[in-house]
């Protein structure tokens, strides 16, 4: 159902060649340069900047890639929707951060797709940003998520309230402690999560709030993977600063020791986060209160 020349585009976008977008469509290579020309024709505008080694979208390209990107991902689910409706089967798409996979989440989404009869789950992990971009091109129908997107069109629904804490080996010399201070952070080699997730910027926004610099500190390795994180600790190669969500399993079990940092006051909210027009809004208070009856969150919605 999608228009022809917006496959095309889809298929040249992906493969950056006219050759190897035929190929993939199974058409002969000035068919989709036509393709291309007339919708370029039909938007007034050039959707790619043509030239030896460029082969590269132009701005106003980009935003006739998003859209059909977006048209596509309708058409997959509003088909697959009316195929799940004859067959009574419920199906929903659920992004979630690198933050979420390492806590409860996972285990719970998985939990209750085998509670509910004719329920079919996918879970999806991802930075917050692309989590945010599945959501708007309907790729996803909920995400999980630690920060909500200011002006957003979006619906948020709290799960429940997480914080940031330093997180330790038992072994280690502060695990005695009720709290670190910042100058004794310093001392220390800090494992932190990648400057692109959503857990490093909350904790260098809380830094700069109280006049400090990431700078300032020994940050001897950026991991994206929290388990990885939390194995290197254990392993004494450095202590972090994680989710209290995400190491609730080895605290429990003495791991792994949390400690509040002086002065830094990083409290965030989870929030599952869904487009307006999510048809299947009748799922979520179960989802929401068997969250809570694993997590022992008392949020309100």
């Amino acid at each position: 159902m999608l228009d022809a020349k917006l496959e095309t585009l889809l298929a040249v976008a992906e493969h950056r060649n006219f050759t190897r977008a035929a190929e993939a469509l199974e058409l002969t290579q000035p068919a989709v340069s036509h393709h291309i020309l007339q919708l370029e024709k039909e938007l007034g505008a050039r959707l790619f900047k043509r030239g030896k080694g460029n082969f590269n979208l132009t701005p106003e390209g980009e935003i006739a890639l998003r859209y059909a990107r977006r048209l596509k991902a309708m058409e997959q689910k509003m088909r697959a929707d009316i195929s799940d409706r004859k067959r009574h089967l419920a199906r929903i798409r659920v992004g979630i951060t690198h933050t979420s996979e390492s806590n409860l989440m996972t285990e719970i989404l998985a939990k209750y797709a085998s509670e509910k009869d004719n329920l079919n789950v996918t879970i999806i992990t991802d930075t917050i940003k692309n989590l945010y971009g599945m959501l708007e091109n309907y790729e996803i129908d909920i995400a999980v998520v630690e920060s909500r997107r200011p002006g957003s069109s979006f619906t948020y629904r709290t799960l429940d309230n997480d914080c940031l804490l330093c997180v330790l080996d038992p072994a280690h010399r502060l695990a005695g402690r009720t709290s670190v201070t910042l100058n004794e952070l310093k001392d220390e080699k800090l494992i932190l999560r990648l400057p692109s997730s959503a857990t490093r910027q909350l904790f260098e926004a809380s830094l700069t709030s109280v006049g400090q610099s990431i700078e300032d500190f020994n940050v001897s390795i950026e991991v994206d993977n929290i388990s990885t994180i939390k194995d290197l600790i254990r392993k004494g190669m450095g202590i972090s600063v994680l989710p209290q969500s995400a190491c609730m399993d080895e605290l429990r079990k003495g791991k792994l020791v949390a400690l509040p940092i002086e002065n830094l006051n990083m409290v965030r909210e989870i929030s599952l986060v869904y487009n307006k027009d999510f048809a299947r809004v009748d799922l979520l208070p179960d989802l929401v209160e068997l969250y809570r009856a694993n997590s022992g969150a008392k949020a309100a919605d």
